[in-house]
């Protein structure tokens, strides 16, 4: 869907037919493995943290991330267990204490500590969670993009994202020629390596909206901005005067996409998750089961992967909108949409056989950058003409200059 709408705003910035595009599977299937993949000066990425992952409880499963130094400190705090810092010790009585407790015990006490647990297939199903969401809002004249070489030339997209899924998106933006910004809060610092894999294309700087100064920063780059894009959990920016509504009445011609884990209706809907707690919840984890009973998970992050280049489409498909009538959008997607998507409404895969198998050797290339030589995953979005890889490197996660460039 990225590679056809980036092909379709492409045509229509030139006015010339849609080029042709082509799939290459193996290159899909390495793109959503590239976390994995990655390798920085020859050593793979750091990966789940010793207190993420699945743990037995009294009556069940749960599943806990703990991979940022703040969710893991909450998590602790939790369940009553003091940091040691000594990993190996600190795991025996982890498992010890959530195995005495019940499984949604376990969730609902964490979560109102602010920290991430999820029992296995106890989410509430939301309402007929949309795959993608998108409203024509505010009226504005048309805002013609000139004739590009890249679909996404001189756009400009603020991307307030973290994780895999959103910055999935704002890559693959970046790859098409947007001039991606990230912007960050200084005292949420994001996971070197992570940054490494998802910042490709990107630049990043650090903004405290809190802080009046910044915030006059962020004011001007917003009023500049094409795309904002967001991937905290619905409610969380409201404060800082982020609402799509807002936005929109102030700036009638944006693109406001939104990214949230649980879907945007129902008793979850503002709860904060990761892909691996959505697999969890929504039963995924328990379809991939071992024999003896353990949730498993599915072979990629394909809830943050599929989401993030579903959200790049429906935001390279508004500009194409946009192009022609004027007027901003408003896009929603979440992981819980995705997960729905893939249990409910596509065909299984056939079995795969040795025939299947795929060599990722041919869809990696290596990259210098500030974190070291990066060997990493090409894009898989193409068409007649695609850029084949990045512009540049990520850069070092918050040194940018917070301007457009």
């Amino acid at each position: 869907m990225a590679s056809l709408a980036a092909a379709e705003l492409l045509a229509l910035r030139n006015r010339v037919p849609v080029p042709a595009v082509r799939l290459d599977e193996a290159a899909v299937a390495t793109a959503f493995l590239s976390e994995r993949h990655l390798r920085i000066d020859g050593r793979a990425a750091t990966s789940f943290a010793p207190l993420s992952g699945f743990w037995q409880a009294a009556d069940g499963w749960v599943r806990t991330h703990a991979n940022y130094p703040h969710h893991r400190a909450r998590l602790l705090s939790a369940l009553g267990i003091a940091d040691t810092g000594r990993d190996q010790t600190l795991v025996g009585a982890f498992s010890k204490e959530l195995a005495s407790r019940p499984a949604t015990e376990v969730q609902e006490t964490v979560y109102a500590a602010g920290g991430l647990a999820v029992a296995v297939a106890s989410a509430p199903a939301a309402a007929g969670p949309a795959l993608v969401s998108t409203r024509d809002a505010g009226q504005s004249s048309p805002r013609p993009l000139l004739p590009a070489s890249v679909p996404a030339q001189d756009v400009r997209v603020l991307d307030l994202t973290r994780v895999i899924a959103g910055p999935v998106a704002t890559r693959t933006l970046a790859l098409l020629g947007a001039d991606v910004l990230r912007v960050d809060a200084p005292q949420l610092p994001e996971d070197a390596d992570a940054h490494a894999d998802t910042g490709m294309g990107k630049r990043s700087t650090l903004l405290d909206l809190d802080s009046p100064g910044d915030r006059q920063v962020f004011e001007d780059l917003l009023s500049q901005a094409d795309v904002v894009v967001t991937g905290y959990r619905p409610g969380a920016l409201d404060r800082h005067g982020l609402r799509p509504e807002m936005l929109l009445d102030r700036y009638p011609g944006l693109v406001v996409a939104q990214l949230c884990a649980w879907g945007w209706s129902g008793p979850w809907a503002d709860r904060r998750g990761f892909d691996s707690l959505v697999q969890a919840g929504t039963g995924i984890a328990a379809i991939e089961a071992t024999a003896d009973g353990r949730p498993g998970a599915l072979p990629a992050q394909a809830l943050d992967h599929g989401t993030g280049y579903l959200l790049a489409a429906a935001v390279l498909r508004a500009l194409s909108d946009r192009q022609a009538t004027g007027g901003g959008r408003h896009l929603r997607l979440s992981l819980a949409g995705t997960a729905s998507w893939l249990l409910h409404d596509i065909r299984p895969a056939p079995t795969q056989t040795e025939a299947d198998t795929y060599d990722p050797n041919s869809w990696l290339a290596e990259t210098a950058s500030p974190y070291g030589l990066l060997r990493h995953a090409l894009p898989p979005v193409h068409y007649n003409g695609a850029p084949a890889n990045w512009a540049h490197a990520p850069t070092q996660w918050g040194t940018d200059l917070p301007n457009w460039a």
